[in-house]
């Protein structure tokens, strides 16, 4: 394997020739950080490269190897951070101008798991201001480019994960998803990005949306999402909705098949509106379960209603709340003004609105529980639209949405807080990837690695590239 392999290959290739001393962790690593270089005057992914640290870890992972000692499931592997998770000592930006000079003291719990199994921490990627957009650029980075169309967004708001991943700087990379931020961009750079179930993966410090943030995982192939994905997660006192239950085996979920699943179909889940080549591109990934020997049904209503009042009412209120000294004159004008105004409009908001979408909220896990006594799996498009020009915050076709409103397809199982993934279902005349959505019933996550990989092996997408090299 030379040094121009490492980019395309998957973790857990990377791992296996790594234990066996076919290459060592410093070169992969080094090989990582010269793709960065090479691709983020063309992506602008990171926000903060951390080289050094990454080949500290390296060098402590090739020592202990050398030693025959044991090391860490991630064995010097190259990864990335999203810049709303702390890293002790590394700059805590939110993508906020307002944060440009914030340095974290502690590390969050996932990255102190990521220590321990051995990664190596390439960096902290961007991400649209506090989250609050579905789409990648902020005031303080500029616009995060999609490696398939660099004219084109990588989507939000985990932006600068898509894009390195997608573009072979790392094999996976740490998210977050409140509303579809890892989904959404998985969808637009030809991922597969996990949102586990709610707080499978501890969050802590207090996520200003707490009760819809998850974190969770992107990568090029089904099985290493599930090898990082089970090193992060696991129950952490310090996160009170942690899951106190065993981490189920992800990686061992991809051997198990599908036959005999029972898979719902919903081209709209009752309220969107997605483009024809779109919809079809997504509608033969779902029918590829039929041959696969799943019952597929095509359910057209998912929902009564889109709950997007819901979510947004959830979301916004609760950063507003969090951040609302920065929405103040002197302050406001540091901040993106889109995100301003949804903020703002949040905070007007009287506390028995509030309340009554509280309520709505419990009607639709309710709904979803029931929903899955007769499904295995819920499978969509994951968006309406394939990527559309940066520095736009919707795509022309919705103009009528707002900021992550225009996604219809992901917020819904942020209320309701099951396991869902995007999976890459094929590209659209214009070369644009396309995602599907799986959506699985509480704490079945195996569901969901079960699906994808099965899809997977039924229509490979590892080996397409982006043709960001020419």
């Amino acid at each position: 394997m030379t040094d121009a392999d490492f980019a395309w290959q998957s973790a857990l290739d990377l791992r296996h020739a790594i234990l066996r001393k076919e290459v060592s962790p410093v070169d992969v690593v080094r090989a990582a950080l010269d793709r960065l270089a090479a691709v983020e005057p063309a992506l602008n992914a990171f926000v903060t490269p951390t080289p050094d640290a990454a080949l500290d870890a390296a060098r402590r992972a090739e020592q202990a190897i050398v030693r025959g000692e044991a090391t860490g499931p991630l064995a010097g592997l190259p990864i990335s951070v999203k810049d709303v998770i702390p890293v002790a000592g590394v700059r805590f930006t939110f993508g906020s101008r307002a944060f440009a000079d914030n340095v974290a003291t502690a590390d969050a719990p996932l990255v102190e798991r990521l220590r321990a199994a051995g990664a190596a921490l390439l960096g902290k990627t961007t991400t649209s201001e506090f989250g609050c957009k579905a789409v990648g650029d902020c005031p303080l980075t500029g616009a995060t480019r999609n490696p398939w169309d660099v004219s084109k967004t990588a989507g939000g708001s985990s932006a600068g994960a898509a894009a390195s991943v997608a573009a072979g700087v790392t094999p996976f990379a740490i998210g977050t998803d409140g509303g579809g931020s890892l989904r959404i961009p998985g969808a637009l750079t030809g991922l597969f990005a996990v949102k586990p179930q709610f707080a499978r993966v501890p969050m802590f410090p207090v996520s200003a949306a707490p009760t819809l943030g998850h974190a969770g995982v992107m990568a090029r192939t089904v099985r290493d999402a599930a090898l990082l994905l089970g090193v992060v997660s696991g129950f952490d006192a310090r996160d009170a909705f942690s899951v106190a239950a065993p981490v189920p085996d992800y990686l061992a979920a991809c051997d198990r098949g599908v036959r005999g699943m029972r898979v719902a179909w919903s081209p709209t889940l009752g309220y969107a509106r997605p483009t024809p080549e779109v919809a079809a591109i997504a509608a033969a990934a779902a029918r590829a379960f039929e041959a696969l020997g799943c019952e597929v049904e095509e359910v057209d209503a998912v929902f009564d209603a889109d709950p997007v009042e819901v979510w947004t009412t959830e979301f916004y209120t609760g950063i507003g709340t969090r951040l609302k000294h920065l929405l103040a004159p002197a302050t406001r004008e540091l901040l993106d003004p889109p995100v301003v105004e949804i903020l703002s409009s949040a905070l007007g908001r009287s506390a028995e609105a509030y309340y009554a979408t509280v309520f709505e909220r419990y009607a639709l896990r309710e709904k979803m529980r029931l929903f899955f006594e007769r499904f295995d799996l819920l499978l969509s498009p994951t968006l309406p639209v394939v990527a559309f020009d940066v520095f736009r915050d919707l795509p022309p076709e919705l103009p009528d949405r707002n900021l992550v409103s225009w996604v219809y397809y992901t917020y819904p199982f942020n209320l309701t807080g099951q396991p869902a993934a995007s999976i890459p279902a094929g590209c659209t005349a214009a070369g644009l990837p396309v995602g599907l959505q799986m959506v699985s019933r509480t704490n079945a996550e195996v569901d969901l690695f079960r699906a994808a990989a099965a899809l997977e092996a039924a229509r490979p997408w590892a080996g397409r590239r982006p043709a960001l090299d020419g």
